[in-house]
């Protein structure tokens, strides 16, 4: 598949360019019908109307959620704390930040890393916390690039991105892919 270069989008019209269509509808589960429906629900009532915290709360809303997670970086702290407080007001909120445990760098035998007083990001810690707080929908804020994977990987619920990193961009990674500038100093595109 290439749809990213694809000049026609005929899916947008309905149009199987893959022969797949039948054998996808079998793929879905009933919890997945509902978080489809879920999505559809929003976009066809908030569309350019909600923000993303807001359509985050609107989708747990109408799934039922009553147990939210929120798996932080911990230079994005002071937005946690917003972003936790303002959820607390409908759902249970349990946020964990990414030095969890303590765990020193030296101690995980990481490299490129020396002197074991260096805390090191724990998203498996941040996954089982969670998990054991049987969360319903965990919200990923700033996670580093991997740990990101890692964490989504080990949650059991749900995992949706709130923001993602990006040092340079101030967690906006698409300035980089909408900037023309970015584009042809970093990637050599016009």
């Amino acid at each position: 598949m290439k749809c990213a270069v694809c000049e026609k989008k005929e899916c947008y019209e309905g149009k199987d360019c893959t022969g797949l269509a039948d054998s996808v509808l079998d793929e879905y589960s009933d919890d997945e019908l509902r978080g489809l429906d879920a999505a559809a629900s929003l976009e066809a009532q908030g569309y350019m109307k909600l923000t993303r915290l807001e359509e985050v709360m609107a989708f747990a809303r109408n799934m039922g959620y009553k147990r939210l997670g929120l798996a932080f970086c911990i230079g994005l702290e002071d937005a946690a704390g917003i972003i936790e407080g303002i959820l607390s007001a409908e759902f249970e909120v349990y946020s964990v930040c990414c030095k969890v445990c303590g765990l020193s760098k030296d101690e995980l035998g990481l490299s490129g890393f020396e002197g074991g007083s260096i805390s090191s990001c724990n998203p498996v810690g941040q996954a089982l916390i969670l998990n054991d707080k049987k969360t319903q929908l965990n919200l990923v804020l700033g996670l580093c690039m991997g740990h990101d994977i890692l964490f989504t990987g080990r949650s059991n619920a749900p995992v949706s991105v709130l923001a993602v990193k990006d040092r340079v961009l101030a967690h906006n990674p698409l300035g980089a892919v909408y900037s023309r500038y970015y584009r042809r100093k970093r990637f050599n595109l016009k």
